[in-house]
């Protein structure tokens, strides 16, 4: 049998803070959505200024990568290069590039998601959140 790794809410408010403070430091008003491995939501961050629709699309892309075990660039690029047909995956709706798999060992623990500014902004301030866990 298998040990799992989890995320506990102290890694969580880790990897909030860490996010928060690249976003700050680059002034952007972005969302900040933290999921388990199996997409359950475990943080939602608001920024001031961030436009009311990132609060939906920063869960569905660390939904997405965290359930994909992959981040969602890879899945926008997917797209992108002619495999449109992947659109009608179930369950996957943040396919574009800022959610951020959250892996220990090969194992995904969970993702981070943002939204607000451009998508490889996004995914700057998902990935300097995770870079908190020292994995």
């Amino acid at each position: 049998m298998k040990t799992k790794h989890e995320l506990e809410l102290s890694d969580v408010k880790k990897i909030a803070a860490a996010a928060e403070a690249e976003a700050l430091k680059n002034k952007w008003a972005v969302t900040i959505s933290i999921v388990d491995d199996g997409g359950h939501l475990l943080w939602l961050q608001r920024l001031d200024g961030a436009a009311p629709i990132s609060s939906h699309i920063s869960p569905a892309k660390a939904r997405t990568a965290a359930v994909g075990r992959k981040d969602t660039k890879a899945f926008e690029d997917m797209i992108n290069n002619g495999r449109t047909a992947f659109l009608s995956a179930p369950f996957v709706d943040g396919l574009l590039e800022g959610g951020v798999a959250i892996v220990k060992d090969g194992q995904v623990l969970g993702a981070v998601g943002v939204s607000g500014v451009k998508a490889s902004e996004d995914a700057q301030v998902a990935s300097a959140g995770i870079a908190a866990l020292g994995l």
